[in-house]
């Protein structure tokens, strides 16, 4: 699969809660080519900001060549994106990133925080693929923002967790699986660390395989600088050294095969 770089066309971009923007580009050539779980990079007009900001794709439109990427402003990068209208245009790069396996079986999909966004594509592949009754949403929220959280009612049921009680269980989405009794034979995973921690573990207790989808802070995207590694079981090629490039050998991972 090869990477593009390309200037892309703003199709919209609204709010959706506070510090969460919806932006919607016309890249017909990464679209075509991109699965959930990728990612792009997306380059700053100010040449002072050399390294672009990668943000996972939420959505993938073939057929109108349109990505869709749900993020959070964390910064100057961020925050010039969230200013950007219909017709203006960037520079991007992708897709990026190796994206997460399809499995014929019934999955928890378990976003929490900004890691919610690229489980709403992968939630309606595995729809089409195997049905809404085997795909179960777990979402995590700090509070009552639900940002996403009916989009993913077409694709099979929705648990919530609320770290403030304030909507669905009262804790985090491990909460809200024993709460709801649920069960699964795979698990697709993306959010901070410490829930993927809890989720691996959970996962070894009850034999089920476990895909995590690791968010680092990434400088150039293509797996050059080492900035972005994490700990592994295996040796990489690249650098020799009990590490995994999370942008060029991830972000996707079996939870077995790395640290946390």
């Amino acid at each position: 699969m090869a990477k593009l770089k390309m200037t892309a066309a703003v199709t919209s971009q609204v709010q959706l809660a506070e510090g969460i923007y919806d932006l919607r580009l016309a890249a017909g050539e990464i679209a075509a080519q991109a699965v959930p779980g990728q990612f792009v990079s997306l380059y700053s007009k100010d040449g002072s900001r050399l390294l672009p900001r990668p943000i996972s794709l939420c959505g993938i439109d073939k057929e109108k060549g349109e990505l869709r990427l749900v993020y959070r402003v964390a910064g100057a990068g961020t925050k010039e994106f969230s200013a950007y209208k219909e017709g203006d245009i960037l520079d991007i790069m992708g897709p990026l990133g190796n994206g997460f396996p399809l499995k014929k079986k019934k999955a928890f999909l378990i976003g929490g925080g900004i890691g919610i966004p690229p489980m709403l594509q992968l939630a309606k592949e595995l729809c089409a693929l195997n049905g809404s009754e085997m795909v179960q949403s777990v979402i995590g929220y700090r509070d009552s923002q639900l940002f996403l959280k009916d989009e993913f009612k077409a694709y099979g049921p929705v648990y919530t967790a609320t770290e403030d009680g304030s909507r669905g269980t009262k804790g985090n989405v491990l909460d809200a699986i024993r709460e709801n009794g649920l069960t699964a034979d795979v698990i697709y995973a993306c959010g901070p660390t410490p829930m993927l921690r809890a989720l691996k573990a959970y996962a070894a207790e009850n034999n089920i395989q476990c895909w995590i989808s690791l968010e680092e802070k990434m400088a150039c995207g293509v797996g050059a600088c080492l900035a972005c590694v994490c700990q592994s079981k295996e040796k990489d090629e690249h650098s020799q050294v009990h590490n995994k490039r999370i942008c060029k050998d991830g972000p996707v991972f079996l939870a077995d095969e790395i640290e946390l």
